[in-house]
């Protein structure tokens, strides 16, 4: 959720039970405008926060002219002191994938270890060889936020739009969508490259894939709180992901504030 309008976005989610203390709000008031200036960042998001067993991480998005590629996340203990984190890699994804289970820890040095088996030669002259793999609980943040970002991020229909410049970019006319167009799910796009290009071009606007295509179905509730005024999005997927939209208005963000981890359990749930 857009650092501009922070206070207001968390009293819309907060339904959810994603609150933060004064302290905290206060912290990132101030800290996030300051880091926004020094990065010399176009927009900062406050994106959440992944809860640890001994520290919590709060996240943080800095967006740059493309909204969709030029992205950097930190994360921070204190909301004060911020630290980067580097771009997820499909070697780091597969590593992470193997070793790290569990809960966070709150350490960014914490050393996942998984211990491997292989066996060499045939026969009789055959013999067991113990691999240790390990990788660092950074590692494992940096692949929790991208996946969740490609995942369940999610911004409504129209609210961005492709630059001559071919830039993707906030759509400065979005007025917000109308309640009844609120009401479905195929109003809600994935905020990523699309993964299913049939029929679509980048200059449709609308080339984004729908919430309503995702598997399996029945993973998002839409639900209308706040006397019926907000749209609320929760992903069951990734549970502690909520998304809210005002009707009518170009008020729009999500946050995530959870463990982590993916619900595998969810094609049983439904």
């Amino acid at each position: 959720m857009d650092s501009n309008s922070l206070y207001y976005s968390l009293e819309l989610v907060a339904g959810s039970g994603h609150i933060l203390n004064l302290e905290q709000r206060a912290a990132l008031q101030t800290s996030l405008v300051l880091l926004k200036k020094k990065n010399k960042f176009h927009r900062i998001l406050f994106w959440g926060k992944i809860l640890g067993i001994k520290r919590d991480y709060f996240i943080a998005q800095g967006r740059g002219e493309h909204e969709m590629k030029d992205k950097m996340n930190l994360y921070s203990f204190n909301c004060m002191d911020w630290f980067l984190l580097p771009p997820a890699t499909d070697s780091m994804i597969e590593e992470v994938s193997k070793v790290a289970k569990g809960r966070f820890v709150g350490d960014p040095t914490f050393m996942y270890e998984h211990q491997e088996i292989h066996m060499q030669g045939k026969g009789n002259e055959a013999a067991k060889e113990e691999e240790v793999k390990a990788v660092t609980e950074e590692k494992r943040l940096v692949v929790a936020v991208h996946q969740i970002d490609e995942e369940v991020s999610v911004v409504p229909r129209g609210a961005f739009v492709m630059s001559p410049r071919g830039l993707f970019q906030l759509n400065r006319s979005f007025g917000g969508l109308s309640e009844a167009e609120a009401r479905k799910l195929d109003n809600f796009l994935h905020f990523r490259q699309p993964k299913n290009m049939k029929k679509k071009s980048v200059l449709d606007m609308d080339y984004l894939d729908t919430l309503d295509d995702d598997i399996p179905k029945g993973s998002w509730s839409l639900q209308f709180e706040f006397a019926g005024k907000v749209c609320v999005l929760r992903s069951l997927l990734w549970l502690g992901l909520t998304f809210y939209h005002v009707p009518m208005t170009p008020q729009h963000g999500y946050i995530y504030i959870g463990h982590g981890t993916k619900n595998l359990d969810l094609p049983f749930m439904i």
